[in-house]
Order: structure tokens, then C-alpha cells, then sequence
């Protein structure tokens, strides 16, 4: 997978996405990132943002230096721009992006995008959540890691996917524990040290219901909701 990043701040960029898995993801040749600076897309004399008109506050990214550098990646699709306004990324929107051999990401900052790059170029708008960011670097980040985690043979082990949190769309992935077997007075429950995996998924499968029940009731009342309507 390819993901071109659209900013006017591309140190946000190098050094997080060199890291961890993303960086391991790169060295083995299953994903690639390029961050385009949209300061090189601004002619001389030229500015890359200004105020709205109408008045008001803050200022709007211009829409020049955007077609100029979507047009010189040869006019990418999709186009996602990570916005406010966009609907709300959950892991069923990773999945999907996820299976694109490649993803354009513009981020906004300041106040706002001029409403004619979302017009004629915008495919997507995606949102962390119902708060605001200066600006779509850091949801990027967040957008690229979780769909860079679900190309094949970047984590090298399904199971660990498929544990996590939201990879059943409705449910809270369980408790994890690890070595040693008790720490401080606290000890793992037995049932994770049986060797019995029907028992320790089933147990798994509980913890599973009773976080969401009780942390985000929310995904269950989506679920019940959607089951209704027969999809």
C-alpha cells in the first residue's frame, strides 16, 4: 500500500511514521508514504492560506496549492481529507480504506479548507471525533496507523488483529495479562493459564461483553439496532 499525505507541515510526518510498526512496515516493502509539502505549490507572490470572506475569524487554506499538488500526483484517488466535518473513523472505515493500493490524505489546518477543494477533489472526509485539532496532521497519523496495521504480514500475526478492540464491530476486546503469573498480590485468572482454549475463548468472549455492557453500552444499542432493521 502507497499513502501520499498532503500538508503544510511535513515534520509532523518523518520521524512518527519511521517508528514502530509503520517503520517496519516500510523496511519490508509492504507499505510506502510520501509526504508532499503544499508550500511547493505556492507561486511566487502567492500565500498558501488567507481570510475567509464574509469575515470572521481565523484563516482558510487556499485552494491553489491543493489542485496544483493533486493534480501533480496525477489526479490520486481516493482523496480523503481529514476533517471536523467528516464521518467518524471507526475500524470498519480502516478496513475499508485499508484495501486500496493507495490513499491520498489532505490535511487541513487552520479555520478551515476552501469549500472548492472538498468540491471538486474530495472523495472522503473522515473525523477522529467531535472535538477540534489545529490542524489534520495528527488525525493523519492515527488514519495511516490503523490502516497500515491491517496489510497482510505487517503485524505477522493475525490473532494479535484479531483480538483488538472494535475488530468485532461491536464489542471491546478483552483483558490481556502476561508474565508473571502474579504480580504484587495480583494474580492472572486461572482459567488463562489452563491450556483449555474453548474455555479461555469463551472466557475471553465474556470479558469481551462485559467491558463493552459496561464502558460503551452505545455499540451494543447500534448492533440491537442494526440487526432490526434486518442488515
Amino acid at each position: 500500500m502507497h499513502i501520499n499525505v498532503l500538508t503544510l507541515f511535513p515534520d509532523y510526518f518523518h520521524e512518527p511514521l519511521a517508528q514502530s510498526m509503520t517503520g517496519r512496515a516500510r523496511r519490508r516493502g509492504l507499505f510506502s508514504w510520501d509526504v508532499i509539502d503544499l508550500r511547493n505549490f505556492v507561486g511566487d507572490g502567492e500565500q498558501a492560506d488567507d481570510y475567509p470572506y464574509g469575515g470572521g475569524g481565523g484563516m482558510v487554506l487556499k485552494p491553489e496549492p491543493v489542485f496544483r499538488a493533486w493534480e501533480a500526483l496525477e489526479e490520486p484517488r481516493p482523496f480523503v481529507l481529514l476533517s471536523a466535518r467528516g464521518r467518524s473513523f471507526t475500524h470498519q472505515v480502516a478496513v475499508e480504506l485499508s484495501v486500496e493500493p493507495e490513499l491520498t490524505l489532505l490535511c487541513g489546518h487552520y479555520k478551515d479548507v476552501d469549500e472548492r477543494v472538498r468540491a471538486a477533489l474530495v472523495t472522503d472526509e473522515i473525523s477522529l471525533g467531535d472535538f477540534v485539532l489545529s490542524g489534520g496532521e495528527i488525525a493523519a497519523l492515527a488514519v495511516i496507523d490503523a490502516v497500515v496495521r491491517l496489510q497482510p504480514g505487517v503485524l505477522g500475526d493475525f490473532d494479535s488483529a484479531q483480538g483488538d478492540s472494535f475488530h468485532d464491530e461491536w464489542r471491546l476486546g478483552p483483558p490481556s495479562f502476561t508474565r508473571p503469573a502474579v504480580y504484587r498480590g495480583m494474580a492472572v485468572p486461572e482459567v488463562l493459564l489452563s491450556g483449555d482454549h474453548a474455555a479461555i475463548a469463551r472466557w475471553r468472549r465474556e470479558e469481551s461483553d462485559r467491558l463493552t455492557r459496561q464502558r460503551r453500552p452505545d455499540l451494543l444499542d447500534r448492533a440491537a439496532a442494526e440487526d432490526g432493521d434486518g442488515s
